[in-house]
């Protein structure tokens, strides 16, 4: 209830002090279908948006289904842990979010290109997933692999950027409704998948086994491969990429 509240308040605060679009008294009767419409058309048209809600899509599946919805479960059921330390580990790849994503947006903007820490974030995410679901346990430091996995998975951040690079400015905010649809498309939709292959694979057992979750989760892997290769079919829309183009053309 506090939190309602509290986001009722930044929408009135929003509402009154967000600047006010003048009306386009020129505008012909009618128009209005294709003012809403073409956006729509324009940033779904462009096969930079697919490829950018593909790609931040397949880096956040390992984190939203197989942590957020079945970490917990698994840690105590696959690795031996307690309740309590299980929502611990699982709570350390959402805190992995709060530190990649403002990190990996910066050295984005610092190197003036998006492409190649999209994926540096992808192999991260990929090797930490893996060594998840089938390395051995107490290698490495306490809470080590949720939080390199949450910082991995923090440059799906980067596509919502590309999106808006990619189509007209004057789009932005259809861009960026646009990935997020596309992006939580696939949590909705392999959710419930992920579900039913644990189900079947456990013959409907109470207590789930490590190689039934092995088997069911292995495609994230997979799903994350792919993705780093959709990154590498992505236009550059950095600021280096802008800049060297633009001394191209001055130099043609």
């Amino acid at each position: 209830m506090g939190m309602g509240i509290a986001g009722l308040s930044m929408g009135a605060l929003l509402f009154i002090f967000l600047p006010k679009k003048k009306e386009d008294r020129t505008q012909q009767p009618g128009s209005w279908l294709k003012a809403i419409t073409g956006p729509f058309y324009v940033v779904f048209k462009n096969p930079q948006s697919i490829l950018c809600g593909l790609i931040a899509g397949l880096l956040f599946v390992p984190t939203t289904i197989f942590d957020m919805v079945w970490g917990v479960r698994y840690l105590q059921e696959a690795r031996g842990l307690d309740y309590a330390s299980a929502v611990i580990h699982s709570a350390t790849v959402p805190l992995g979010w709060i530190i990649g994503c403002p990190l990996l947006g910066f050295i984005s903007d610092r190197l003036g290109r998006r492409k190649p820490v999209i994926i540096g974030g992808a192999v991260l995410l990929l090797a930490c997933t893996a060594w998840v679901l089938f390395g051995p346990t107490g290698v490495l430091p306490r809470y080590t692999l949720g939080l390199l996995a949450g910082l991995g998975s923090g440059a799906a951040m980067l596509p919502y950027i590309v999106i808006k690079e990619a189509n007209p400015p004057q789009f932005g905010g259809t861009a960026t409704g646009v990935i997020n649809f596309l992006n939580f498309t696939f949590s909705a939709l392999l959710g419930p998948v992920f579900g039913w292959i644990l189900r079947s694979l456990s013959g409907g057992a109470a207590q789930m086994k490590a190689e039934h979750y092995q088997m069911a989760f292995a495609p994230l892997l997979l799903g994350v491969a792919v993705a780093i290769v959709l990154t590498l079919l992505l236009k550059e829309t950095g600021a280096a990429a802008r800049t060297s183009t633009t001394v191209l053309r001055q130099e043609v």
